[in-house]
């Protein structure tokens, strides 16, 4: 019996965990074949690779970024293999199963929710050794009735076959992201996330996982995601992990954790602080919302004050990058209060900030009471909100639009500097900031072609120009600095128009070659040979001074920007008033 766990990713580093679950309990009695595939792959060239595995069985992985790919795939599938048994499974499908039987005849079987037991025992019925009464945690039609069968009891983590030890797969932990689960379930009842169905947390064996963690590293992984719903949520497990990856990671390794800010002690944090390496760790926090009465309506506990406290622990420790969430579309959250749930976070400075859009997810309880809030969605995966009572279409599609700009300039990190200063200084609040510059850039059609990334300078500027209170001299020096900052070598096309004349720059090599001071003691100590000094800086007028700057002041003074290029090295910058 030729067994298919097979699954479309949303990109080619991800890994499907639930497969190797799946394909470990099935052991040793069965051995399914796992085969990964993409969205972006074409549906025909997946349907001929898994015909020419011959199966007799393909269980297909189901998630909001892929159903509607999965559907092409089985019906193509179904129509080149027609005695194939076709098993869905994954949290697409787990719920409203009637509806997915109905609208997919080509399946013959969905395993709702926790899959290990269900699914072997289904083998087992599948090869002919047990009935189909006999399999739980499944559904079917039977004569056009949907017959359900009750869950099997919940698993017991700590016995689970470890997921990793699969030798096709040892090539390719270097190339992917690697998930691993320490536990299942979530504590919290957030109306909005499938998490919350499942009451209480399992955790898997300690020693097992630490087992786990140390052959992916032996082997390769470099990106390590822990899927935990609230990695935190028992102080005595996550310090006992902390410490255990602080002690055995391996040079390049990077963790990731979702956590739950607000009920991290200081202490915990402060032992990251002291003992973490900068970069080993990574933190995803959801935020969501800041409005106290969203929170209370999708019952979503969150103390924001004890949350900022651990955000701003955190990053003035300067070990652990942040990425913080947020959702645009929550009840009665109206654009003004959004507007003041995003500048809330923005004020914490998260490394990333991610900006998603409510969607109303099979199975939650805010789909439920979709009504009671004047909901309208998209009624296919990703099921992503029109509108509701408080907030337009209009309001949707303007946040949207700064959504994309703070992808582009905030969340890539290329010119920090500037983005500083027009958040503090030029706009009145960040969110305006962005949702200006987003709209703009709208209107411009700049969102149907591409760019380069001189384009992302050009453009911030030309949209400068239309704002009253903008100095564009100070704005423009902020954005050579952050565009400087990133090369390793001399840029040969430069974004600004603004050059020194020929003789302006001969004046000034002449005067560093005579006296090199004048770029600052360190610059006279790089000793540079006349052909060194034109081959690896860069001199511009500029207007402000740099050595003010570096103290945090921004002070408008005309001059020239020197720039030396050290490979491997970051820049170093001076400025030249005088000669």
């Amino acid at each position: 019996m030729n067994t298919i766990l097979t699954t479309l990713n949303a990109k080619y580093i991800h890994t499907n965990l639930a497969l190797r679950y799946l394909k470990g309990a099935a052991l040793p009695e069965f051995n399914p074949i796992i085969a990964e595939y993409t969205i972006k792959d074409p549906a025909f060239n997946i349907v001929s690779d898994l015909f020419q595995k011959k199966p007799d069985i393909v269980g297909f992985s189901c998630y909001i970024w892929n159903i509607e790919e999965t559907i092409h795939v089985i019906k193509m599938l179904k129509t080149v293999c027609p005695n194939v048994k076709i098993l869905l499974g994954g949290p697409e499908v787990s719920y409203d199963s009637h509806h997915w039987l109905r609208r997919i005849e080509e399946v013959d079987f969905i395993v709702m929710g926790e899959g290990e037991t269900s699914f072997k025992q289904l083998l087992r019925h599948l090869n002919g050794e047990i009935a189909l009464e006999d399999v739980p945690g499944i559904c079917y039609l039977e004569d056009g009735k949907v017959r359900i069968h009750a869950q099997a009891p919940k698993i017991d983590l700590r016995e689970l076959p470890s997921p990793f030890r699969f030798e096709e797969d040892l090539p390719h932990l270097s190339k992917r992201i690697q998930y691993i689960e320490t536990s299942r379930g979530c504590p919290f009842s957030c109306q909005f996330c499938l998490s919350s169905i499942e009451v209480g947390v399992r955790y898997f064996n300690r020693e097992k996982i630490k087992e786990d963690i140390r052959f992916l590293m032996n082997n390769g992984a470099r990106t390590i995601k822990f899927v935990d719903r609230t990695f935190n949520i028992s102080r005595s497990y996550a310090m006992e992990m902390f410490q255990f990856l602080i002690d055995e990671h391996q040079p390049g390794v990077v963790f990731q954790f979702e956590i739950t800010a607000d009920i991290m002690r200081p202490e915990v944090i402060q032992f990251l602080n002291d003992n973490a390496p900068v970069g080993l760790f990574r933190f995803e926090i959801g935020v969501q919302s800041t409005n106290d009465l969203t929170n209370t309506l999708v019952q979503r506990r969150q103390n924001f004050e004890k949350l900022k406290r651990t955000v701003t622990m955190v990053k003035e420790g300067g070990k652990i990058d942040q990425h913080l969430d947020l959702i645009a579309g929550l009840p009665e959250e109206d654009y003004t209060s959004f507007r003041q749930t995003f500048n809330d976070v923005f004020t914490m400075r998260p490394e990333e900030l991610q900006l998603g859009f409510l969607k109303l997810l099979r199975g939650t309880g805010l789909r439920l009471e979709a009504e009671k809030f004047g909901y309208t969605y998209v009624d296919l995966s990703p099921y992503e909100i029109f509108s509701n009572n408080v907030l337009t279409f209009d309001d949707i599609v303007r946040i949207k639009h700064a959504e994309d700009v703070l992808e582009k300039y905030w969340n890539a990190h290329r010119m920090d500097h500037t983005i500083e200063y027009l958040v503090t200084t030029v706009f009145e609040t960040p969110f305006d900031f962005f949702q200006n510059f987003g709209t703009y850039w709208e209107t411009k059609g700049w969102s149907r072609i591409g760019h380069q990334l001189e384009d992302l300078f050009q453009r911030l500027l030309e949209f400068l120009d239309t704002v009253d209170n903008a100095d564009l001299q100070i704005i423009q020096s902020l954005m050579q600095l952050d565009y400087l900052k990133a090369q390793q070598f001399q840029p040969r096309k430069l974004w600004w128009k603004e050059r020194p004349s020929e003789e302006q720059q001969k004046a000034i090599y002449n005067a560093l070659r005579e006296n090199p001071e004048i770029a600052g003691e360190e610059f006279a100590n790089f000793k540079l040979s006349e052909k060194e000094l034109f081959k690896h800086t860069l001199v511009i007028p500029h207007h402000l001074d740099y050595h003010n700057f570096t103290k945090g002041k921004i002070i408008q003074k005309h001059g020239y920007l020197l720039t030396y290029f050290r490979h491997g090295q970051a820049p170093y910058f001076a400025t030249i008033h005088s000669l």
